[in-house]
């Protein structure tokens, strides 16, 4: 691969440790649910010498939950401010903070005998989530070449999906899911975030915000030089980034950015691309597999462990699709395929009492639906705000995709388990609308952005209401 450099490398795989923390504590509650709910109960009936009533429990879980994607939502309000102050790199250092305080919060729970203390954890926890889920792909698409950018911003989502199934090994009664060690597993994601601390202060900041941001070109030269290798291959960049420099504004504030026309079709983009994403029943299946499976097969904590698996094997697939297929073609891909899934598993539910040798096919339309999210868009819908937005939109860009990413994840978290009680299989018919809709609208609006420069995109919305559907270079359709 042209432009792949040691410490290249070394910075994208040191920024993407923060994302492998969020995974690990999306994943290990899903098995250990049953035990930390008794925790739950136990410290209720120390207080008030009287077991919780079963709806507050579950209400009280549900919280727990959710909580983390709530924090994460109000965790992105502070994406732009961090990132064009301090800079990508040192942003993420930064907020690493969070993850440790989090870390260590949830497994002090036990200990003080307090499920506040772990609710408070998780809430801490999200903030981190919210902040780094958006300075990452920012940092790693700044560093990257172009004709690699969309494949390294993929390894965040790839990092995320290991994590999420290193969190549910974790969580199993074999492992670490008992009630004995639940607290301490609760604090291993301390381990990458320690590790983020000793690798990352010695990767370079992102050469476009030392220049662009800062106008510091002597030291954006030598960031790019250390991530390039080579002086000729810096000279050509330096000299596109000036460019892109002098048709530059300082900067946007919030009000700027949904005001300016330039922006108003990316906007539309990245919110439907989001929603779509994140409203399509994922998520529905990640926090909540192990249930789902739990009343149709005994060894439902190993079904969800596949669950994980073929997650990190999709993600890994569209690492090495991203720069042969394109955005565009994955998302349509993408969207499609989940929209089928729904309405076969609707079909398939509806039925299930009467031919119950159908719960095989269940389990596999739930693999088919993750992996059809992880090809295109799971990864795709984290950092295609990145790469439509010039320099000083793009941290707004990326707080607005964190906070649809998460406000959605937090809505379905915390609506998954009711609507579920009042549509039971027809929910599904919900997600495959809202997938058809993301489908038809990425059909229509969404441009092919694959090896083409950051100026060059932006260059298209500048002055224009409207996209050009069809050019000279392909900027529309599937070429």
């Amino acid at each position: 691969m042209s432009h792949l450099t040691a410490t290249l490398l070394t910075s994208i795989l040191a920024a993407v440790l923060g994302s492998l923390q969020i995974g690990y504590h999306t994943g290990n509650v899903n098995a250990p649910a049953k035990i930390i709910e008794e925790f739950f109960n136990h410290t209720w009936r120390a207080r008030h010498n009287q077991s919780m009533p079963d709806h507050s429990l579950t209400l009280l879980w549900s919280l727990s939950v959710s909580i983390k994607d709530f924090g994460a939502l109000l965790g992105s309000l502070g994406v732009k401010h961090l990132a064009d102050s301090y800079g990508r790199r040192n942003s993420i250092l930064i907020v690493n903070c969070l993850s440790v305080a989090g870390a260590c919060l949830m497994s002090a729970s036990k200990a003080s005998k307090s499920f506040e203390v772990l609710i408070l954890g998780r809430l801490v926890f999200g903030l981190f989530c919210g902040l780094v889920m958006s300075l990452n792909p920012l940092y790693i698409q700044e560093v990257s070449p172009t004709n690699l950018r969309g494949a390294f911003a993929t390894l965040n989502q790839v990092s995320f999906a290991s994590g999420i199934l290193m969190g549910m090994v974790a969580g199993l009664e074999t492992v670490l899911g008992t009630e004995h060690y639940w607290a301490m597993m609760l604090s291993l994601s301390i381990i990458p975030a320690l590790t983020q601390y000793l690798v990352l202060p010695f990767c370079p900041e992102s050469p476009r915000y030392l220049l662009i941001n800062r106008g510091e070109e002597s030291k954006a030269e030598a960031a790019l030089l250390r991530l390039r290798g080579s002086s000729d291959k810096v000279f050509a960049e330096l000299e596109e980034m000036k460019e892109e420099a002098a048709r530059t504004q300082s900067g946007v504030t919030i009000h700027q950015f949904f005001k300016k026309r330039r922006y108003k079709q990316p906007i539309i983009i990245v919110l439907i691309i989001n929603l779509g994403s994140q409203l399509s029943g994922f998520n529905a299946i990640i926090n909540y597999s192990t249930r789902m499976f739990q009343a149709k097969f005994d060894q439902a904590k190993y079904l969800t462990l596949g669950v994980g698996a073929v997650n990190v094997m999709f993600t890994l697939v569209a690492f090495f699709l991203m720069e042969k297929a394109g955005r565009r073609r994955l998302l349509l891909t993408g969207f499609i395929s989940i929209a089928v899934c729904n309405l076969l598993m609707t079909i398939v539910d509806s039925v299930l009492h009467l031919v119950p040798e159908l719960r095989s096919l269940q389990v596999l339309l739930v693999f088919c639906l993750i992996s059809a999210y992880e090809l295109g868009p799971g990864p795709i819908s984290w950092f295609i705000a990145a790469e439509l937005f010039d320099q000083p939109g793009r941290p707004i860009a990326m707080a607005f995709t964190s906070m649809l990413n998460w406000g959605g994840k937090f809505v379905l978290a915390l609506l998954f388990p009711p609507l579920l009680k009042l549509c039971s299989e027809y929910i599904y018919l919900l997600f495959m609308a809202v997938a058809l809709a993301a489908f038809s609208f990425t059909w229509i609006r969404l441009p092919e952005t694959k090896g083409r420069t950051f100026d060059d995109i932006a260059e298209e919305f500048r002055g224009a209401d409207g996209i050009p559907l069809h050019n000279s270079i392909g900027f529309n359709t599937f070429t």
